[in-house]
């Protein structure tokens, strides 16, 4: 039976496994890129508790992205891992200190500007996706509600992270834009791409 499995892993998709796909991609592309860990539930994990995202979640201080099982068994998984990773981009390559920085001289305008740094995000997570060999898609052939809209990434405790909605709609138009492999085009608003290209490995 594994023989046949084998056999049938070489002749095509049915043994892909986009999670793994993007964690490559991912490391191809920048320095410092976060392990995957699979694990059964997401509380628990790095401070997590039951109000964190339950499939993914992104551990600054561990430098891991905590999978379950369950989550990488969907289809938008590798849109949910790549999600992550656009998280640790911004984090190593320096554009969430700048974020943070312009929040906490700009407190009022904190919500427009964690929106901003959302729309990266996900278009950080289009380009990976991209780079995995993954087909093109929207957010909308897997989704009705927006994802990530609450915490998902951070220092321990997970659970302190921070919260942004944007909507579905916007998520989709980001993620798009960085499917189409240029990574110049995830500079929305005032967050330009110029510290990712600069991090982008050749």
């Amino acid at each position: 039976m594994r023989f046949v499995l084998a056999l049938m892993c070489l002749a095509g998709p049915i043994c892909a496994d986009p999670v793994a796909d993007v964690a490559a991609a991912a490391r191809v592309a920048f320095d410092g890129m976060p392990r995957v860990a699979r694990v059964d539930a997401i509380e628990g994990q790095c401070g997590a508790d039951a109000h964190v995202n339950n499939q993914v979640a992104y551990c600054a201080t561990r430098n891991v992205i905590f999978v379950t099982d369950a989550a990488a068994a969907l289809p938008e998984a590798g849109y949910l891992v790549a999600h992550a990773y656009g998280h640790a981009v911004q984090v190593k390559h320096g554009v969430a200190d700048l974020a943070l920085a312009q929040i906490r001289s700009r407190a009022g305008e904190e919500q427009m500007l964690r929106g901003l740094v959302a729309r990266q995000v996900d278009c950080i997570a289009g380009f990976l996706l991209a780079r995995a060999g993954l087909p093109d898609a929207r957010l909308t052939d897997w989704m009705t509600e927006e994802p990530f809209a609450g915490t998902h990434w951070g220092r321990d405790p997970l659970r302190i992270g921070p919260e942004v909605s944007i909507g579905l709609a916007a998520r989709d138009e980001w993620f798009q834009l960085g499917q189409g492999g240029d990574l110049a085009a995830c500079a929305p608003g005032e967050f330009s791409a110029d510290l990712l290209l600069a991090a982008l490995k050749p």
